[in-house]
């Protein structure tokens, strides 16, 4: 069997050596032998371990999730729940900073419509620029939404009360409702505009649905002077966040 030292093997995967070197200090990749020079000897196979690696940190895995798929393949451990366990971690993972940005991304939109009104009708003065950031209300539709299977998911794995007929039902009622979402430190606090009875009674209901939710501590609701506000906290909140973001558009 030829064996690669580790310049070949770098250039196999189109990496710089020091990583290959970096991943051996981290647990990842072991040579096979040293020469008698000292250097390190890799097998054929080294160049299939690299690739997973690359392809797992592009899914967003950590090192120490591919330390640990690493030794349960190479040990024959690794059970298929497992892997859907951490797949479907690192999942959720992905969906709360996805999440972060959709926020931005919605406001952004927002405050730029407003900008372009009130420039086109000679409005835009600065003391109304300054309130517009400090009351985070905004007056304009959103952009895109997530797909509606990756929120019935999201949904799914909350395994609250809004993932139940009678949350649906809510659900229903809070549909094309224009909402301003921003996240605070530990979670999102949702706007829905307008005064509508009906929207804080379907409002108060969903609350009381998730209030036995484990994902989430149970949301709040209050008046706010433009309509409505949920307050949602924990890790999970940005399921709540990315709901009504959809719910806006429908």
């Amino acid at each position: 069997m030829v064996k690669l030292t580790i310049g070949q093997l770098a250039r196999r995967v189109g990496l710089r050596t020091s990583a290959l070197r970096y991943y051996e200090e981290e647990g990842l990749l072991e040579p096979d032998e040293r020469s008698e020079a000292g250097y390190r000897l890799y097998r054929p196979e080294a160049e299939d371990t690299l690739r997973f690696i690359q392809q797992a940190q592009r899914l967003g895995f950590s090192l120490a999730d591919i330390r640990t798929l690493l030794h349960q393949v190479r040990e024959g451990s690794l059970s298929g729940e497992e892997l859907l366990d951490m797949t479907q971690e690192r999942f959720l993972d992905l969906e709360r900073r996805l999440t972060e940005l959709l926020v931005v991304r919605h406001e952004m939109e927002s405050f730029l419509h407003e900008l372009e009104r009130l420039t086109a009708q000679g409005e835009l003065l600065a003391s109304r620029f300054f309130e517009r950031m400090i009351g985070q209300v905004c007056a304009s539709p959103p952009g895109e939404l997530p797909a509606q299977s990756i929120l019935d998911w999201l949904i799914e794995q909350s395994g609250c009360g809004i993932n139940t007929h009678t949350g649906a039902s809510l659900l229903d009622a809070l549909r094309g409702q224009h909402v301003h979402v921003w996240q605070v430190e530990d979670g999102y606090e949702i706007l829905v505009v307008g005064q509508d009875p009906a929207v804080l009674d379907a409002l108060q209901m969903l609350a009381q649905a998730e209030a036995s939710c484990q994902a989430h501590p149970q949301p709040r609701v209050r008046k706010h002077e433009e309509g409505y506000l949920i307050v949602a906290r924990g890790e999970n909140a940005f399921i709540l966040a990315r709901l009504f973001l959809a719910l806006e558009r429908e």
